[in-house]
């Protein structure tokens, strides 16, 4: 079966068809990293994680860029309040800049512990000012913005497609209902390029334009980063259904007018991940990190199997109850692996299995669906699993042998067994417990598993 994709563009589901097989152009909208990044943020990752590993399964060569937004994104969407850099800043004790070393450095941690296929570009906000500027130019240029007190502003009104992504209803938008509509601004709709530093702010991220100290808008950042690393049109746009009404509109207004091409083909968007049916936040107690689940006793790839028991356009519930049985069927999984090491390994029809879990998933990244073929399948060798981990990264091979001292005492059981010397074996069994593993008596002999 060929990739399908949702679309958001469309609202259909449709057959992927990149414009250069060997070099597929995806974009990722990045954290703003103004504090620690929590499970619900990463849980994005995880699904655009999985939609590069089913690409490549598909004998295509994924080319992404994955943006930080470190200056210029504002505590709301209505271009107004404080940037959330400087508001971090504050909270932490830090420059704005050590702010963004700091959360950026916890962003890449917890990327690289959920085993994340690394993008083919990193790009920083602050690193693309000179070419944010020029693009302001440009639409400048072409009759797309006004000056105001406090900026340069996007005006909607002269991009007609304006409300077409997000099927918005422009002409009933009451004034304040996205932003505060002033003396000054157009329409309500409308929505900051570039903003003036006011001579009362203080803001330490600062670029001479116009005369003035300013920064950039939040939405520039990812028009500049893709025109400058991809170019137009890209094949996939990843981001959180959030971005559909504002961020992701304001993106194809800004491209599209500058550079009069289509900004990208596909659109995917995830959905929300809440925890007891509430959003995820730290006032709340349910705002939990990676290294909160680690100090609960789960790895972060207990967790990414949790996500991918989902579906990235499903709107997920997540309990410590629900990663517990994530928890489980990964390490049931680990010591399929770990039987597999030992020489206990099934009939090898893996190519056939391993082409239906991709067909599954490419029915819209259907991950649940394909691991229920996996626990179904009766299939179990170092090549399926090898497979299975290619198109997932669940760090199934990760690990490592026993030690001397547990294979030791697994022949010193053995040989109890042997002698009909039960207790000892029991004594022997509870010894290689304490140590992380322990031991099944089969048909073949004893073989040793993970306990956790």
């Amino acid at each position: 079966m060929p990739l399908k994709l949702y679309n958001t563009l469309t609202r259909k589901i449709e057959t992927f068809r990149p414009q250069d097989p060997q070099k597929v152009k995806i974009y990722t909208c990045g954290p703003t990293v103004y504090s620690s990044p929590h499970i619900g943020n990463f849980a994005s990752y995880v699904y655009w994680d999985l939609l590069v590993r089913v690409l490549q399964a598909n004998s295509y060569k994924p080319y992404r860029v994955l943006n930080l937004t470190d200056v210029g994104h504002l505590a709301s969407d209505a271009d107004e309040g404080e940037d959330k850099l400087e508001k971090g800043a504050r909270k932490n004790g830090l420059s704005v800049w050590g702010v963004a070393e700091k959360y950026i450095k916890e962003f890449q941690k917890g990327y690289a512990e959920l085993n994340l296929t690394p993008p083919q570009v990193v790009a920083r906000a602050t690193d693309y000012i000179k070419q944010d500027i020029e693009l302001v130019n440009l639409l400048t240029e072409k009759g797309y913005t006004y000056e105001t007190t406090d900026g340069i502003y996007y005006d909607t009104s002269k991009f007609p497609h304006y409300a077409n992504f997000a099927r918005l209803d422009v002409a009933h938008l009451k004034a304040g209902a996205r932003v505060t509509l002033s003396n000054e601004k157009h329409n309500s709709t409308d929505f900051a390029l570039w903003k003036f530093i006011q001579p009362n702010e203080q803001h330490a991220m600062r670029w001479d334009y116009l005369g003035q100290p300013g920064y950039p808008g939040w939405h520039i950042e990812c028009s500049t980063i893709i025109h400058e690393e991809l170019g137009e049109p890209i094949d996939i746009h990843t981001g959180g259904i959030d971005h559909i009404p504002v961020h992701h509109t304001n993106e194809i207004a800004q491209s599209e007018a500058a550079f009069d091409h289509k900004l990208a083909h596909y659109w995917l968007h995830s959905n929300h991940l809440t925890s007891e049916g509430q959003k995820l936040s730290k006032s709340l107690g349910n705002g939990y990190t990676l290294d909160d689940l680690l100090a609960k006793g789960y790895h972060a790839l207990d967790f990414k199997m949790w996500v991918l028991q989902g579906h990235y356009r499903s709107e997920r519930d997540f309990s410590i109850h629900d990663l517990k049985a994530a928890q489980n069927r990964r390490l049931k999984w680990r010591n399929e692996v770990a039987r597999c090491k030992q020489g206990i390994e099934t009939a090898d029809n893996s190519a056939n299995v391993i082409s239906e879990i991709v067909s599954t998933l490419n029915q819209d990244l259907n991950s649940a669906g394909s691991f229920a073929i996996i626990d179904n399948s009766k299939v179990s060798s170092l090549d399926f699993w090898e497979k299975v981990e290619e198109l997932f990264g669940l760090g199934l091979l990760e690990d490592k042998n026993i030690t001397s001292q547990q294979a030791e005492i697994l022949d010193q059981r053995a040989e109890a067994r042997k002698r009909k010397d039960y207790a000892a074996s029991d004594l022997l069994r509870a010894e290689l417990e304490k140590t992380g593993i322990t031991v099944l008596d089969t048909p073949s002999g004893q073989i040793w598993q993970y306990l956790s």
